[in-house]
């Protein structure tokens, strides 16, 4: 952790909580970061079962929820415009992908066994760019179509035109949404998403979610391209660390030549704890390369989920966030011995192991009776930053509903390389490909027409009819990676130092479950997944977004014969021809893999 004690220093800005901007300057019309922003209730509450639960007499430790979910024959509608507005979420002053002119887009709320229906329009009309969006962790079950994902899934949505995923909300806990369409959500096309249901371990209070995301001041199409210049370096930094989409800046350091508007502290955000409550928090890291390290001055948080899946709780000063991954924590107001007066530091830190200028993000909580215009004079836990980038360890981490992996009939290593091409530049493989796909020809849609013939470049790795399927990733490269599987949650047998395994599996009669996992630089990570349960072309790639972009991206075909025979809507080949319509009019600008 950066332990930066009180508010002097060349770093005085960083502690500012006098709001130069307001919030639809930052924001737009997003309340998150906002003491104002709505603390979120235990259900939606339209639609009971039995016991006065939308979910009936399921339960968090007795119900395998990979194979039975409520129907609870309710439909959360939502429409959705993407377009272009300007904003300084840091005080600099960028366009930015908004969802409904908001910035993080907004939440998505839906009762464990709802359907989620999301009209999204593109109206990315001014520089006109495809777009769509991924429902991050969702395994769309029965709806392999609506993963969001170009080239795999689905065509991009072109400008000007409209598509309306729908899905069942078969997991629950807490998500986020992105586009999967190059790197945009670097941009700021994302948005955060809760999903209700049962718990072990209930909160007096649900502060809703707290998106942790890096921050870039160039646009994304211009870091693609810094990225993958001839005889570059491959790498980006980011600007800042943001808390909710907000942060200050020190716009002095802005680079000469630069005349950007950029204003000076330009507000942080802001919660309020009750004192001597249980809160939980709905941690997501949102961002585009930087893992987070996430604390509160003071305070112990209980880890209580990871991702999509509820642990058997622990306490920690410290929680480690890839790209992707989500953390639900639970956090009693009782410092300074409960004191209502009290006021404390939020911090979410970008590793060591990670790229930024400016890493540190903080954000002021406030007890009861705290005086609100007055900054925290807390300091940081005294914990070392590993510069591993690894989350915790496996040995903690056991999921309420217990699961024991079933034997293997099928074990596959897939080594992740950053190699120079012979053009210069720098790309990343995974499993010996470097991944690009194409637009215009989603794989799904190929395998459902019976055609298992693939570009080598499309990466396919073909897992026939296996029922299960596990996978040693071998991390011969210098850089972390935080590993996301679309459709599944994984199995995480072990995670460690060196490239190979040997054979050790970690809590093997329950292991952690979880749709993302990090793999630390020059090491490997096992995970298995039950392959039979979900027919379909899922993505396997890193979530850093510069390497997904430079080819470290894999396609996961498994049950090619039940595919064959999944009824995809032709709403679905519609986006297809006006995809294709639209680029025989105009050249997308693709410079990346399209991930």
């Amino acid at each position: 952790m950066v332990a930066i004690k009180g508010m002097g220093g060349v770093l005085g800005w960083l502690f500012s909580i006098q709001a130069s901007l307001s919030q639809d300057k930052t924001n737009g019309k997003s309340p998150l970061g906002t003491l104002n922003a709505a603390k979120l209730p235990l259900f939606m509450r339209n639609n009971p079962l039995p016991n006065g639960f939308p979910w009936g007499k399921l339960s968090a430790d007795g119900t395998n929820y990979y194979k039975e979910w409520p129907n609870t024959g309710v439909t959360r509608k939502y429409d959705f415009t993407v377009s272009r507005g300007v904003i300084a979420p840091d005080g600099y002053e960028r366009k930015v992908l908004l969802v409904n002119g908001a910035f993080p887009g907004p939440t998505i709320e839906a009762n464990w066994g709802d359907w989620i229906e999301v009209t999204v329009t593109n109206n990315i009309t001014d520089g006109p760019e495809g777009t769509a969006l991924h429902w991050h962790g969702f395994r769309q079950q029965n709806t392999q179509w609506e993963d969001g994902v170009p080239a795999i899934s689905q065509c991009p949505i072109a400008p000007a035109k409209t598509y309306t995923y729908r899905f069942q909300a078969t997991l629950y806990g807490t998500t986020w949404y992105h586009s999967h369409y190059s790197s945009q959500y670097a941009g700021g096309l994302l948005g955060p998403m809760v999903i209700y249901g049962p718990a072990k371990s209930q909160p007096e209070i649900d502060l809703g979610p707290i998106m942790l995301s890096d921050w870039y001041h160039k646009q994304y199409f211009d870091l693609i391209e810094e990225i993958l210049q001839v005889n570059g370096s491959g790498l980006v930094f980011s600007d800042n660390n943001l808390i909710n989409g907000k942060g200050n800046f020190n716009c002095s350091t802005v680079a000469t030549g630069d005349n950007t508007k950029c204003t000076n502290n330009a507000g942080i955000s802001k919660f309020k704890f009750q004192t001597g409550k249980t809160h939980r928090l709905r941690l997501i890291n949102s961002g585009a390369e930087g893992t987070q390290r996430f604390s509160i001055d003071g305070h112990t948080l209980t880890v209580i989920a990871n991702d999509f899946v509820e642990v058997e709780p622990y306490d920690t000063k410290v929680v480690t966030l890839g790209i992707g991954q989500r953390t639900d924590v639970l956090v009693k107001a009782n410092a300074d011995n409960s004191n209502p007066r009290g006021a404390y530091w939020m911090r979410s830190n970008i590793t060591s192991c990670s790229l930024s200028t400016q890493p540190l993000a903080l954000a002021a909580v406030y007890y009861d009776l705290a005086d609100q215009s007055k900054a925290p004079t807390s300091s940081a836990w005294n914990v070392p930053d590993p510069g591993t980038c690894v989350n915790d360890d496996l040995a903690l981490t056991k999921p309420v509903m217990k699961l024991k992996p079933a034997n293997v009939p099928v074990t596959r290593t897939m080594e992740i390389k950053v190699f120079r091409n012979d053009s210069g530049i720098v790309q990343w493989s995974l499993g010996g490909v470097d991944f690009r796909g194409n637009f215009n020809d989603p794989t799904l849609l190929q395998v459902n027409k019976g055609d298992l013939t693939f570009e080598n470049d499309w990466n396919v790795q073909n897992f026939a009819n296996n029922g299960s399927v596990r996978i040693v990733v071998s991390n011969n490269s210098p850089a972390a990676h935080p590993m996301h599987l679309h459709g599944f949650n994984m199995y995480i047998l072990h995670e460690g130092d060196g490239l190979t395994w040997d054979g050790t599996i970690t809590n093997p009669e329950n292991p952690q479950r979880r749709d993302v996992q990090q793999v630390r630089a020059g090491g490997h990570m096992v995970m298995q997944f039950d392959s039979n349960e979900n027919p379909g072309v899922w993505p396997f790639h890193c979530h850093i977004a510069w390497h997904a972009s430079a080819g470290l991206f894999s396609q996961l075909l498994v049950q090619p014969e039940k595919v064959k025979q999944l009824r995809i809507p032709s709403a679905v080949a519609d986006v297809c021809k006006d995809w294709s319509a639209w680029t025989q009019r105009n050249i997308p600008e693709v410079i990346d893999s399209g991930q």
